[in-house]
């Protein structure tokens, strides 16, 4: 009966071991069957439609003129801050996200004093995901999270209204309304981050595509792929 029990053991130790990731951060040199390039894109773009909340990453700018009007700590200089931010993909370019910038919020500050801009995106699976088939496979260190690197810029009222992108940010954020331009809060406007980079981690390096996508990748996915494309845990996944 013991001898029994210790093999059984030993068996679910070794399917263990055989199941755990070999690349966590970086690709196997010899994997095969992960994600293409371009499919990772298209994973990526499906993130970021089904997502409407990210971290927007900034740089204090090194002039301080602002510090004692603000209280900020001295020597900010050069800092990073990421802080979460509202984001819509909205046409006419929905590779680009829609962002409404309240003027007074720090990320759009450090923007304007020159910042370049990084968004960082990870994905949920449903709440009524089916059950993995194994620990790995909901392990947030198993998911897909990508960074989105570029600048913002305005958007202009006449392009707003010619394709509804404040109808479209609004559909994924209700009580963004009350911040909305013209307000008699705080002075806003709307932006787009301009994507020039794209780094991606698909999940462990031994079953998924880690690394740089291409900015023409990036922005030659069509809203169909996007459609179509499911993740781990949406409904109608197909493990590859």
């Amino acid at each position: 009966m013991l001898s029994s029990t210790l093999f059984q053991l030993l068996c679910l130790v070794s399917a263990a071991i055989t199941q755990s990731p070999q690349y966590v951060l970086s690709n196997h040199p010899h994997a095969q069957n992960i994600p293409t390039i371009h499919q990772s894109a298209v994973q990526a773009r499906r993130i970021l439609n089904l997502s409407s909340i990210a971290t927007l990453s900034t740089v204090f700018p090194e002039d301080q003129s602002t510090t004692l009007l603000e209280n900020r700590p001295l020597n900010l200089g050069g800092h990073a801050i990421g802080l979460i931010d509202y984001y819509a993909s909205c046409d006419p370019t929905p590779h680009e996200p829609t962002i409404l910038a309240v003027s007074i919020a720090t990320s759009f500050k450090n923007a304007r004093a020159g910042s370049n801009v990084t968004l960082s995106l990870r994905y949920h699976p449903p709440s009524d995901h089916p059950p993995g088939d194994d620990i790995y496979s909901y392990s947030p260190a198993n998911l897909p999270r990508f960074s989105l690197l570029g600048y913002i810029e305005p958007v202009s009222a006449s392009e707003i209204k010619r394709y509804q992108m404040d109808r479209c940010f609004f559909d994924r954020h209700p009580d963004a309304v009350t911040w909305k331009p013209g307000n008699a809060i705080h002075h806003s406007w709307w932006a787009r981050l301009v994507v020039q980079q794209v780094y991606w981690i698909g999940g462990f390096g031994d079953r998924a595509y880690i690394g740089w996508i291409p900015i023409e990748e990036w922005r030659g996915v069509n809203q169909e792929e996007v459609r179509n494309a499911r993740l781990r845990g949406e409904h109608g996944y197909e493990k590859a």
